[in-house]
């Protein structure tokens, strides 16, 4: 009989699609003083199923992941037991300081689902020129992954 865990896991193509139609990511960094340090985030995703993210540059979760490049991510959804559905995702963290690819990253995650024409990409862009002097963006390289969607035992426990 197959172990228990090895009946919920998502397989990867149920994985991507998981995690293609999320909104929020928990993303948590290791805290100078050894205290996990989450935050939820939109985020967005790359060809090599990197995921991104922004923030302020000055901010703690920054400081964190340049002394400490580990994370781990979290995305989660069902409301009852047997709705659960989640993905873990250990990985390492880039800081990207570069101002024209934090304007790529927030145009990625601002328009995440939606088709844009050329002429609304440029108002976009446009739009977060200003706020993107003070971000960088964040790149989560996936090491390892860790799935569950307790849907697939139909109740039965």
């Amino acid at each position: 009989m197959p172990s228990r865990r090895s009946l919920i896991e998502m397989d990867d193509e149920q994985r991507k699609e998981y995690v293609n139609n999320a909104q929020t990511l928990i993303i948590v960094s290791n805290g100078k003083h050894g205290y996990p340090h989450p935050m939820p985030m939109w985020f967005g995703i790359d060809d090599d199923e990197s995921l991104l993210c922004t923030t302020f540059g000055k901010s703690q979760k920054v400081l964190n992941w340049r002394r400490d490049p580990k994370a781990s991510l979290l995305i989660e959804s069902g409301t009852q037991y047997s709705e659960l559905q989640g993905v873990v995702i250990y990985a390492q963290t880039e800081v990207i300081e570069d101002p024209d690819l934090v304007v790529d990253t927030l145009v990625k995650i601002n328009s995440r689902g939606r088709e844009l024409t050329e002429d609304q990409r440029s108002k976009l862009r446009e739009s977060v020129q200003g706020t993107a002097q003070k971000r960088v963006a964040l790149r989560f390289v996936p090491e390892r992954y860790i799935t569950w969607d307790h849907r697939k035992l139909g109740g039965r426990y």
